[in-house]
């Protein structure tokens, strides 16, 4: 199958259960820069996981100020740098955080919509917004895997966000919406499975 039909059925390949499909100036890039379907795959998983979160939260916690177009960018766009650094796509690196946020600049994109890319994997650094942190859930929890430092930052948020609200309240709601997203794991794996790492 030639490298553009293997990208494509990545990024529009019907999947069950229903998976959202990434921004469409997401998938152009995509498409612009040839990227590996893996990384198509994984995009839109995550993304479509971040979608789930951001939709709790705006039931859950309403007076929250979060910005729900920026995170779900953030989700469809934060392993971008993995164009430019591919075999981090299926090993160890960080090399490819602060190349996405480059990517995203040179493309165009705003520093704020950048910067996802470059602090994904450093959600415990001082200052971190709640939308970097539902980006960085989302890219834990799709594969099933929970963080309890990265659950705790978000639970301070909610909390801090809603006066009267009790943190193991907070606690339970989070707990019980992760649990029920990473049931999913083993088909969202299988998904991203579909999908080879070079075309």
């Amino acid at each position: 199958m030639p490298a553009t039909d293997l990208l494509s059925r990545a990024l529009d390949a019907p999947a069950e259960p229903p998976l959202r499909l990434l921004p469409d100036v997401v998938s152009e890039l995509l498409r612009e820069l040839a990227a590996p379907p893996r990384l198509a795959a994984h995009l839109r998983l995550v993304h479509d996981v971040a979608a789930e979160l951001a939709d709790w939260l705006e039931e859950f916690n309403p007076g929250l100020t979060f910005d729900r177009e920026a995170v779900l960018f953030g989700a469809a766009t934060h392993d971008i740098g993995k164009t430019v650094h591919p075999a981090e796509l299926s090993g160890p690196g960080s090399a490819h955080e602060s190349a996405g946020r480059e990517l995203l600049l040179a493309h165009g994109f705003t520093p704020a919509q950048a910067r996802f890319a470059a602090t994904h994997a450093s959600w415990s650094a001082a200052g971190v917004s709640v939308d970097e942190l539902l980006v960085s859930v989302a890219d834990k929890v799709w594969k099933g895997q929970r963080v309890t430092d990265l659950e705790d930052l978000l639970i301070d948020h909610l909390v801090r966000a809603a006066p009267g609200t009790e943190r193991w309240e907070a606690y339970l709601e989070l707990d019980a919406l992760l649990a029920r997203i990473a049931e999913g794991a083993d088909t969202r794996l299988a998904f991203q499975a579909l999908h080879p790492v070079h075309a």
